[in-house]
């Protein structure tokens, strides 16, 4: 008998639906279609073209590449000759680049020569002074042993390097029973992509991950009724495992349409959902809160948004996914991370609006999880909080070559330790509450930030609030309150301070408030408060000592 689920690797599935699905649409992007049969031709192009250059299985490939029909093909391609895809950030620089190319030991780096104002391949070149006198474009390196080659899309050729369209001439020296016999010796359980961590708070690790999420987007597109008749807006960067699986995965494992935007722009999606009739969308707080605004600015016709998946739970989200369930749809909420997979739990179609917007999800099949006393360790009880452990089929491999980050990570018993601190409710649903390093420990009271910001998006004048700890003699520790105003707005910190006198505990209230144009975000749309913790030990005064 076969198993009970099958196991399938990443690189069969464009195969599996050109077949069933060879003429219908797979793929639009800035005015361009691809059909189903057409994008596979397309990814056996660039698996061809990686073969004939010596791509190797097991070798990783670093894509360092904006959101473009290119990424989805080279992703599929890697995928399909037992390679390691590499999604490398594009809003990283230099120092990031070295660092994961170095740390992942790729052998091929594919990135762009430009993308809007951004010089990619300058970057490259400063980083690799010795592509100019690669002889036969084989480089050697002394900063990087492991990386043969580079290859750039872009409109130039560059010495030591090879064209976009080089390697798909190249590729035609390979004929299609060689790549067959390469895709057939890929196993499920092969690691088959590692994912640096967004790095919101810390030095980015590389997550390890096989063929299994097969499994975990199937069934959240079970859960979603996902089917060929569904069109997916994907307008979240492909290094990010939401859009990776969520949108790449989901399109090639159930046949919807996926539409491709280069970068999330609020008002261009929105018009993407009237045009093209999307019926999907996902996304963080952010960004819900910026498509919302944007509707109301200038509304379109949403009628055909089915559902979608908002990351709720926080406090700080709640307001915002009731306003996104009012102005766009019916979202779902769901709990993820890159070590256990995006939809570790999902909402169902039909949960009430309450456990939508204020929960974040109910376990997917082969998932269990846990709340502990972090001090004690003892399994808490429904309703109170503790740090969430989950297990099941679909936690990570592991970290690349960091055996003791694994071991803090992930137990003897194969508990996936998040750092999150969770509930589990009466209803079984999980609620997300924040990272534990985020908690504040003013005068010996817990501080949450997530529900100083949540009450704090309350105020009229406040776009998008951030709460992070500032060191305090006598306090140990006190609030520091990044607030983006909302257009034409002129609160003061004076006024919000005010505003939470007499409405939230004294030892809740931030001491600081600092107002920013924008805030610094990881690519996924996560604020960086690593980031926002620095500016405040920068901008203000040193705390006292003595």
């Amino acid at each position: 008998m076969p198993d009970w689920f099958e196991k399938r690797t990443f690189g069969s599935l464009p195969d599996e639906m050109a077949l069933r699905h060879g003429h219908r649409e797979a793929l639009y992007f800035q005015g361009q279609r691809w059909s189903f049969a057409q994008v596979a031709a397309e990814i056996d192009r660039v698996a061809k073209g990686l073969m004939q250059l010596g791509v190797q299985p097991g070798e990783k490939v670093g894509l360092w590449v904006t959101n473009r029909p290119e990424w989805l093909f080279c992703m599929y391609a890697v995928f399909k000759i037992g390679a390691v895809l590499v999604p490398i950030n594009t809003r990283l620089r230099t120092e990031d680049i070295r660092y994961i190319l170095s740390q992942s030991n790729s052998g091929t780096l594919v990135t762009v020569e430009r993308s809007g104002p951004v010089n990619y391949f300058e970057m490259v070149q400063e980083l690799l002074p010795e592509l100019a006198g690669a002889k036969e474009r084989v480089l050697r390196s002394q900063d990087f042993p492991d990386l043969r080659r580079v290859i750039v899309s872009g409109a130039q050729r560059f010495a030591g390097t090879f064209a976009w369209d080089e390697l798909l001439q190249g590729g035609t020296a390979i004929d299609d029973a060689a790549l067959a016999r390469r895709a057939a010796a890929v196993a499920p359980d092969d690691t088959a992509f590692i994912m640096y961590t967004s790095g919101t708070t810390g030095f980015p690790k590389g997550v390890m991950r096989n063929h299994n999420l097969v499994r975990n987007v199937t069934d959240q597109a079970n859960r979603m009724a996902i089917t060929p008749r569904d069109v997916l807006l994907n307008n979240l960067p492909l290094f990010h495992v939401f859009s990776l699986t969520n949108c790449a995965l989901m399109s090639m494992l159930t046949g919807a349409r996926q539409v491709l935007t280069e970068a999330f722009d609020a008002e261009e999606s929105l018009d993407l959902i009237a045009q093209e009739r999307v019926t999907y969308l996902q996304g963080v707080d952010t960004q819900f809160q910026d498509l919302v605004l944007a509707q109301g600015r200038r509304p379109r016709d949403l009628s055909s948004i089915r559902t979608g998946i908002f990351a709720a739970g926080m406090a700080s989200s709640t307001p915002v996914a009731y306003q996104a369930d009012e102005a766009i749809g019916p979202m779902l909420s769901a709990f993820g991370m890159t070590e256990c997979g995006v939809g570790a739990s999902l909402s169902f179609l039909t949960d009430s609006a309450e456990q939508r917007c204020e929960a974040s999800g109910y376990p997917l099949p082969g998932y269990t999880f846990r709340v502990l006393d972090p001090e004690t360790g003892r399994e808490q009880p429904a309703g109170t909080p503790g740090e969430l452990q989950v297990s099941g089929y679909a936690v990570m491999q592991g970290y690349y070559n960091k055996p003791e980050e694994t071991a803090k990570a992930v137990d003897a018993q194969g508990w996936l330790h998040t750092g999150d601190m969770a509930v589990i409710r009466a209803d079984g649903h999980i609620r997300f509450m924040g990272r534990y390093k985020d908690m504040l420990r003013t005068g010996g009271e817990n501080v949450d930030p997530m529900e100083v910001e949540g009450f704090l998006l309350q105020h009229p004048g406040v776009h998008q609030a951030a709460v992070v700890g500032y060191p305090d003699r006598r306090l140990v520790e006190v609030g520091v309150a990044f607030i983006q105003r909302k257009p034409g707005q002129a609160v003061s910190e004076a006024e919000l301070l005010d505003y939470c006198r007499g409405k939230i505990a004294s030892y809740k209230i931030p001491r600081h408030v600092m107002f920013v144009d924008a805030f610094p975000m990881t690519g996924s749309g996560k604020i960086q408060k690593v980031k926002l913790r620095a500016a405040a030990l920068e901008r203000l005064p040193p705390p006292a000592t003595g």
